[in-house]
């Protein structure tokens, strides 16, 4: 199957592949927003307890977060050097990763759920409904292993529509079940929480059966992909050597921010009102930065491709320019959104306290946008050339050494102010962007790279 788009250095190009990835994530904010709205529709109790579920969900996605990483590094550079057989390979032993993991968590977490909603802290009185919603969740991370797989395996080989068309799919799939399962729209049985979380099943299936079909039409899916068991040995090390890391830096960012979020819940004024500041002011955060995420990984595409094509330099160079059309394009967005900031913060919280707390903490993340690009985008070339623990360095050094003390001593000390702790995650954005630019430009992470003959690649 060919790519869907020439190697150039053009902004056209680098648009070309960054707005069908755009509009990926969109719908995927979307699945999430109409699983939340139609859970508030049927009960508190219900969108308590998937908001529970949703938030720790990233438990369970850091194996196919971690992989997908690899497959997009090894993918991109594999076909980068002309070496399709290697690629080819690469999606089949990447597409078994995901296959065995996701069920091998549904085989480890079905008779661990007890413990799991306890170690959530869930109270009592919703304990069996979010032991419900997780039981539904296990049974869907298989499909939903197999088709985040498929998407990085469509990504690193620049169709990038098809993860477009999927999200698309999974969007109306799962719209149409939470609003006739879920609420009884359309003449459809009303089955409240039951509708909405096998919504998410069937939605997640039909993503995966179509990447699949998609994958078998193209030619890609066939027998011969699935490589001996010497090939895959020889072949694993660098998939780990970019998945372990990445995989912690998860982990390392997740509980960053749940460690954030107990900094602010105990301010000494005002923490309720902070609380849903943030969580209104963060809901604007994730819609700006879809561009940037989308950058992300156009960056790791391009750059693998050009690493594995033997070009370091134009790598380098190719991520600098990807940097500069985000940090003029986002950056006059930003500037335009600058005076409604506060008509913003009023439609997402009605509340005047909740209200003056958004647009506070828009003001501190939005004078970051410029760090926070840069920080994406870095970390989306490092990661197409493997180099995922200089990720891992950069960010964990921002969070744990910069961010979090910072907030503390801002957010309960010097300010006693949810203010403080905005402030450290502007500086923090600083922080941890001035590192991976250093490292961008005087470290050799382009050595992360496979060449053309080891790691597995010699067939």
């Amino acid at each position: 199957m060919k790519p869907q788009f020439p190697m150039n250095h053009s902004a056209l190009q680098i648009w070309s592949l960054t707005w069908p990835q755009m509009l990926m994530m969109f719908f995927n904010f979307l699945v999430g927003f109409v699983d939340v709205w139609v859970a508030g529709q049927i009960d508190h109790r219900v969108q308590a307890s998937l908001g529970i579920i949703t938030q720790s969900l990233f438990l369970f996605l850091i194996i196919v977060t971690a992989v997908s990483g690899g497959a997009v590094a090894a993918i991109s550079q594999s076909l980068g050097a002309g070496k399709r057989l290697r690629a080819d390979r690469y999606t089949g032993l990447c597409l078994a990763i995901a296959a065995v993991s996701g069920l091998a968590l549904v085989g480890l977490g079905l008779p661990l759920r007890p413990l799991l909603v306890r170690a959530l802290q869930v109270p009592q009185d919703i304990a069996p409904l979010t032991d419900h919603i997780l039981e539904v969740f296990l049974f869907a991370l298989p499909p939903y292993y197999m088709m985040l797989m498929q998407n990085a395996v469509f990504r690193a080989r620049r169709q990038v529509m098809t993860p477009l068309y999927t999200m698309v799919l999974v969007t109306l799939v799962n719209t149409l079940g939470d609003l006739g399962l879920g609420l009884g729209l359309c003449g459809l049985p009303r089955l409240g929480v039951t509708g909405v979380i096998w919504s998410t099943f069937f939605s997640v299936t039909a993503g995966a059966l179509f990447g699949l079909a998609v994958l078998r039409r193209g030619g890609i899916l066939r027998r011969e992909i699935f490589a001996p068991w010497r090939w895959a040995r020889r072949a694993l090390p660098y998939l780990l050597k970019v998945a372990l890391p990445a995989g912690l830096l998860q982990v390392v960012w997740h509980f960053g921010y749940l460690v954030l979020f107990a900094i602010t819940a105990s301010l000494p004024q005002n923490s309720v009102v902070a609380l849903a500041g943030m969580a209104a002011g963060a809901r604007v955060e994730s819609m700006l930065f879809l561009a940037a995420f989308a950058l992300n990984l156009t960056a790791g595409i391009l750059v693998g491709h050009l690493l594995g094509e033997g070009k370091p330099e134009e790598a380098r160079r190719m991520g600098l320019h990807i940097l500069g059309v985000g940090l003029v394009g986002i950056g006059l967005f930003a500037i335009a959104l600058w005076p409604f900031l506060g008509d913003i913060a009023a439609f997402i919280a009605p509340n005047p306290a909740v209200r003056a707390e958004a647009e506070n903490y828009l003001v501190y993340n939005v004078l970051a946008i410029p760090f926070t690009l840069t920080t994406l985008i870095l970390a989306g070339s490092l990661a197409g050339a493997g180099a995922t623990v200089y990720n891992l360095v950069g960010m964990g050094l921002g969070t744990w050494v910069v961010r979090l003390p910072l907030a503390y001593w801002l957010g309960h000390v010097v300010l006693g102010t949810a203010t403080g702790v905005w402030i450290s995650m502007l500086a923090s954005q600083a922080a941890q962007a001035a590192i991976l630019l250093y490292i961008y430009l005087n470290k050799d992470w382009q050595r992360f790279a496979m060449s053309k003959t080891r790691n597995g690649a010699r067939p």
